[in-house]
C-alpha cells in the first residue's frame, strides 16, 4: 500500500487498478471503469475524490504531438548558475518562457536542466540566445538535441 506524507490516509489495491486505467486513457468514463472492477460508478467517485485530496492526482492533460504541431527540436539544456541563491528568481524567469516544458534543479555538473521544444533551429538559437542568456543568474548553458523520443511513460503503479 501506499501512504500519503502525514497522513492516515492510504491507497488500496481498487485505488491503483483505477489508476492504471486513467492512466492508459484518462478519458475513460467512471463508468466503464466501474465496470471492469465490477464497482458502483459511486465508488469510483469517491476514490477518485480521496486521490485528487491526496495530491496523487494533480489534474489531467490533453498531450499533444509536438512534432504534428510544427515543433521539430526537442533540446535539453544543462544551466550552470553563477550562484546557488539565484535558482528560485531563475525559475521564475525561465517559467515566463513558453518553450520550457520542464525544468529540475539538480545535483552534478549543472544547477538546473530544462527541456525545451522549439519549431526548429532557427528558433531554438533564438530561444537560448535572446531569452534563457537573458535570465540573471545564468551563467552559461549546454545544449543536447534529441534526435529520437524512444520512451516516454509515466510511473507503473502496482
Amino acid at each position: 500500500m501506499l501512504k500519503k506524507d502525514n497522513s492516515n490516509l492510504e491507497i488500496d489495491n481498487l485505488d491503483i487498478d483505477i489508476l492504471k486505467q486513467l492512466m492508459q486513457d484518462a478519458t475513460k468514463p467512471y463508468t466503464e471503469i466501474a465496470k471492469d472492477l465490477i464497482v458502483s460508478g459511486g465508488t469510483i467517485h469517491v476514490r477518485m475524490k480521496k486521490l485528487q485530496e491526496m495530491g496523487i492526482i494533480k489534474g489531467s492533460h490533453l498531450i499533444i504531438d509536438p512534432q504534428k504541431a510544427g515543433y521539430d527540436i526537442c533540446a535539453f539544456l544543462g544551466i550552470y548558475l553563477e550562484k546557488g541563491i539565484q535558482y528560485k528568481d531563475a525559475v521564475a524567469q525561465l517559467s515566463k518562457i513558453k518553450e520550457v516544458v520542464e525544468l529540475h534543479y539538480t545535483t552534478g555538473a549543472y544547477s538546473m536542466f530544462a527541456k525545451i521544444i522549439c519549431r526548429d533551429t532557427n528558433h531554438l538559437r533564438h530561444v537560448l540566445n535572446e531569452e534563457i542568456q537573458a535570465v540573471t543568474g545564468i551563467q552559461r548553458t549546454e545544449t543536447l538535441i534529441s534526435l529520437e523520443e524512444s520512451i516516454k511513460r509515466q510511473i507503473e503503479l502496482g
